[in-house]
């Protein structure tokens, strides 16, 4: 037996596809896989979504997302993590948290893989910031450093100790120190 597979031309026939895992995306009017995420990345993905959450959630500020899919300016990506301010969170007609994001997050963060494409990681931070995102991180494990992208597209880099700026009206300190130590047990 011989199985084909197509590639989805447009957004519509992407998202009638059944979920992979890892996730595709479909941006840039191509779909890709992501790539499988490792110790380093799955680590870093989870204690930072728990740090997020830890002082936002409860506060009912903002909540930290892992491998939500969102769906806007003609692309479907699913960031590492994706923070969206309370008051934006998309829920369902019973007040619910809604299964489908057909919105930007607000503040998206990539942890780049071992050879993972910068440039693909980065062009998926700014297409979420050309439709509204206030803010970007790239963390890079193997440098132990973080790239913020701002919504003026200013690029930043952040090591050891420098504080990471995050979304406005939010008190989180973090640093590229704190973060990469997670890493150590």
């Amino acid at each position: 037996m011989v199985i084909t597979t197509t590639k989805p031309n447009s957004l519509e026939k992407f998202l009638e596809l059944p979920e992979t895992k890892p996730a595709s995306e479909f941006i840039n009017e191509k779909s890709r896989q992501k790539p499988m995420p490792q110790g380093k990345h799955s680590l870093l993905q989870g204690t930072l979504c728990e740090a997020i959450n830890q002082v936002l959630k409860f506060q009912k500020i903002a909540i930290a997302f892992p491998e939500l899919r969102c769906t806007f300016g003609g692309a479907s990506i699913v960031p590492d993590i994706s923070v969206f301010r309370w008051e934006r969170i998309p829920r369902d007609e019973s007040g619910q948290v809604a299964n489908r994001f057909l919105t930007y997050p607000d503040w998206t963060i990539e942890i780049l893989s071992p050879r993972q494409s910068t440039n693909k990681v980065l062009g998926n931070i700014l297409h979420c910031l050309e439709h509204g995102t206030e803010l970007g991180w790239m963390l890079d494990p193997e440098e132990e450093n973080v790239f913020v992208i701002s919504s003026d597209r200013r690029i930043q880099m952040f090591k050891k100790q420098q504080v990471l700026p995050v979304l406005n009206g939010i008190e989180l300190e973090l640093t590229a120190t704190k973060i990469f130590e997670w890493l150590r047990f």
